[in-house]
């Protein structure tokens, strides 16, 4: 059975020997045909390499310091620290986005200070590819619009084309859920990527990735794949463009149908990316979901966590918005699958939307918080560390949910089994599992709610009359009429949608919601007061 949507949601430098020897013997499967004994033995190659990513990363860091301490030991004016500035900003691509920016940026001012333009517009030409990533879509486009096309040099086109055509691709990727908008960026980077191309050294690892996905994006899938192949039998899995290529044959293989091959090339893109200590998580993310879809849940849940952890770290939360469509098929797949369980789909559909709400509340105080911090790296540390907590209890909660439903469907099964059709009736209609849901939602959603909104309960008693406070019993973190006010200042305001979640009649809702009113300083605002309580 595949775990809910949102189980997902809470929203790669040397091979081993064998692995290595796999991907360039004579008998290797990329050549010829990828079974399930395949599949099995890349997989587990990703399971170890997950455990090692640690290792990877600090490994990556350190070269990255020894770098930076050789620039801080030269001139800032001079050839030779332009140069290293930017190796270390290059050096954090698919790394550290914060960290790329910042080194980009140090180039590009201190060019612009000499009035050296050349390296000014290669510097910020770079910087605008980091912008994207980081969800500054219109600073990127601005940022582009300064460069001056007219007078570039032949090396100068070369970054040009190749900013705006990884620009425009991440950019596509920012708005994968408008379609039309998508598809024009994605056009845009496929004209700039043939532009690029022949600005290329012929057969360098540049042009045939470049010309690989050119042709790929053209719909020349044949003459893709003959491209994609006949380099990673050139490359090792430590070397750069491995992971991308290995990427663009998965993608290949699944317009050709063969997902063994798919899975196979995901894996093995996301060994490089791995051992290459990239924060890159199309592939892994990818491969978690066919994982869910094929039935191996615990693996995929790894991956799609370690995907999550890769987004936070990396900050690039671009890369967020890529998890749309998974979530979307695996949810569709869910809701197939308990349909049998009529009676249960409204409590199922309480819970998901339950979930997605915290999420959401989780995700608005999370950017909430941003526009007070100080500074770009403190604001996404702060992110980091309370994306890891929700992503908790929201993976908690559906897998409590998931072994409940389990267990319900086992009842269920054996019941009819065993001809106890009328046993089977009294404990749908007892509701007994409903209310075992409810209080455990209820428990998880306050926690979640109060640890967003800590003073909520005092922000509610401050507009309430002395002698109409509420106070929660012991043992109680939120009472049902709270938890109504909860849900509204979430934005859930209408009120056959607050009785679903809360399993009340639509009166008893209009009920508290009147009796509050009644209960308010004032009587009149009391609703809109509640909107404007803000999280500390």
């Amino acid at each position: 059975m595949k775990l809910p949507l949102l189980y997902i949601f809470i929203f790669s430098a040397l091979a081993t020997p064998t692995v290595c020897h796999a991907a360039h013997s004579d008998d290797n499967p990329a050549h010829t045909s990828v079974g399930r004994n395949e599949v099995k033995k890349v997989l587990q190659q990703l399971d170890r390499e997950i455990e090692l990513r640690d290792t990877y990363k600090n490994m990556r860091q350190t070269r990255l310091d020894s770098i930076r301490i050789q620039r801080n030991n030269v001139r800032t004016d001079s050839r030779r620290w332009f140069g290293l500035t930017m190796d270390i900003a290059g050096g954090y691509s698919s790394f550290d986005n914060d960290s790329a920016l910042v080194y980009y940026t140090q180039g590009l001012d201190h060019a612009s200070a000499i009035g050296n333009d050349s390296l000014a517009t290669e510097f910020r030409l770079r910087r605008a590819t980091y912008l994207s990533i980081s969800g500054y879509v219109h600073d990127a486009l601005n940022e582009l619009e300064l460069v001056d096309t007219t007078s570039m040099t032949s090396g100068q086109k070369r970054t040009y084309f190749d900013a705006t055509r990884r620009m425009y691709s991440f950019i596509s990727n920012y708005y994968e859920g408008f379609l039309s908008t998508a598809d024009y960026w994605n056009n845009r980077a496929i004209e700039a990527q043939g532009k690029l191309i022949p600005l290329l050294p012929k057969g360098s690892v540049e042009y045939m990735l470049n010309l690989g996905e050119y042709l790929y994006g053209t719909r020349q899938y044949a003459r893709s794949r003959e491209v994609m192949t006949a380099l990673i039998n050139k490359l090792t899995l430590d070397t750069p463009g491995y992971a991308i290529a290995c990427h663009k044959l998965a993608s290949l293989a699944n317009t050709a149908g063969d997902q063994y091959e798919r899975i196979y090339y995901l894996a093995l893109s996301a060994i490089a990316d791995t051992r290459q200590g990239n924060m890159e998580v199309t592939s892994i993310q990818e491969l978690g979901g066919l994982l869910f879809q094929n039935g191996d849940s615990e693996r995929a849940h790894n991956y799609l966590l370690a995907a999550m952890n890769n987004v936070v770290e990396s900050r690039a939360s671009v890369r967020l918005s890529q998890t749309t469509e998974l979530l979307t098929v695996i949810e569709n797949d869910h809701m197939l699958q308990i349909a049998r369980y009529r009676r249960l789909v409204v409590f199922i559909f309480i819970i998901l939307v339950a979930c997605m709400l915290a999420l959401v509340a989780a995700i608005w105080f999370l950017r909430r918080q941003l526009h007070r911090l100080d500074g770009l790296k403190r604001h996404l540390e702060e992110s980091n560390r309370a994306k890891e907590v929700y992503m908790s209890r929201f993976l908690t909660l559906c897998s409590i949910y998931m072994d409940k439903l389990k267990q319900l469907g086992k009842i269920v099964d054996r019941k009819i089994s065993a001809g106890q059709t009328e046993e089977l009736a009294r404990l749908v209609k007892s509701n007994k599992f409903m209310e075992e849901q409810s209080r455990e939602f209820y428990s998880v959603f306050d926690d979640a709610f109060l640890h967003i909104y800590p003073r909520f309960i005092e922000q509610v008693n401050d507009l309430l009359k002395p002698d109409s406070r509420i106070t929660p019993a012991e043992g109680e973190l939120l009472t049902p009429e709270l938890r109504i006010l909860a849900l509204m200042r979430l934005g859930i305001d209408d009120a056959p949608r607050l009785a679903q979640m809360l399993n009340f009649s639509v009166n008893t809702i209009y009920a508290y919601r009147n009796k509050l009113r009644n209960r308010a300083i004032n009587r009149q605002t009391f609703e809109t007061d509640i909107l404007n309580i803000a999280a500390s």
